[in-house]
């Protein structure tokens, strides 16, 4: 009887540790640092240009109908949507052009800079969203699963993602901290992001 107690503690103490262990993983942190909504796209292929500015004022100024201005990182920069080959912006530097991204369709389109950060191993739930995304990868590395596979990407390197509504699932994969800045192209009028499934 005793022999049963003790074994039926440590089986409680067992299942009771799980969900700790369970939950030990942490989350990438995700940030919207700025956003934009607009009625239409520029013709042709897309491309996001990516500059570095002295101030934040004078990247928006510089940003017209298409850009976004943010700080990251200790840095501004600026995100302008439009076809390749876009020039440098006035007092801007640039750093690099990531593209093309895959278009959608919608009544209204929401532009948008997300900064992920986060330890090695820390990762987002599963999701998709209604539109595009591109990264570029500032320190770490960035991880990204979908149903094609693994996209790996390191410090300095961009890349564009899926199209809409395609399942994924980011995590920081390096053996520093992930600081990624992410650009986005959806549609305005449904949920920025929803819970999906990847195969496992």
């Amino acid at each position: 009887m005793k022999r049963s107690w003790i074994y039926c503690v440590a089986l409680i103490a067992a299942v009771g540790l799980a969900p700790a262990a369970a939950s030990a993983q942490s989350k990438l942190v995700i940030k919207a640092l700025a956003e934009k909504k607009v009625q239409s796209l520029p013709d042709g292929p897309l491309f996001w240009q990516i500059e570095n500015f002295a101030t934040l004022g004078e990247a928006q100024a510089a940003a017209g109908p298409m850009g976004l201005a943010v700080e990251s990182a200790g840095k501004v920069w600026l995100f302008r949507l439009g076809p390749a080959g876009l020039k440098a912006s006035e007092g801007g530097r640039q750093v690099t052009q990531v593209g093309p991204v895959p278009r959608i369709t919608a009544a209204d389109y929401l532009l948008r800079i997300n900064e992920a950060s986060g330890p090695p191993g820390s990762i987002t739930s599963i999701h998709s969203h209604p539109g595009s995304e591109a990264f570029y990868v500032l320190s770490g590395e960035q991880s990204i699963r979908s149903p094609h596979g693994v996209m790996r990407i390191r410090p300095g390197q961009s890349e564009t993602g899926q199209g809409a509504d395609v399942a994924m699932q980011v995590s920081s994969s390096g053996a520093t901290d992930l600081r990624a800045l992410v650009m986005f192209v959806v549609d305005a009028n449904r949920p920025f992001s929803s819970p999906a499934k990847l195969p496992d």
